[in-house]
């Protein structure tokens, strides 16, 4: 099997716009999620989520500070999967309950020597 890093882009903090039980209460949904994930033994590393600070530095240069000003949306975190195939890991990720408003994106790890 093949490892897949799954990317989380926001277009802003779910926190925002969820009163603490409405995030509680989608939180719960995502972790069911991610056990089943688990139970399929599919779960190469959880991750963690991704603070909204960042800065990007281009050419040894700072070129943007905050989330992604670039892009207009926030990584709010990953996982890393394992898959047969790039599109075995999107239809997995298809039944991800993507908190807020967002998108998911797959890419494939190279392993050593690839």
């Amino acid at each position: 099997m093949k490892e897949f890093v799954l990317i989380f882009r926001l277009e802003e903090l779910p926190e925002l716009n969820y009163s603490a039980g409405e995030m509680q209460a989608k939180m719960a949904v995502w972790e069911k999620w991610i056990d089943g994930i688990i139970a399929k033994n599919i779960l190469v590393s959880r991750g963690n989520r991704l603070s909204k600070e960042s800065q990007v530095i281009r050419d040894k240069k700072l070129m943007t500070k905050g989330p992604y000003v670039e892009l207009g949306e926030i990584i709010g975190g990953y996982i890393i999967i394992r898959a047969n195939s790039i599109d075995e890991a999107a239809e997995i990720v298809k039944e991800a309950p993507i908190v807020g408003n967002g998108t998911i994106e797959v890419r494939g790890i190279y392993a050593d020597g690839e």
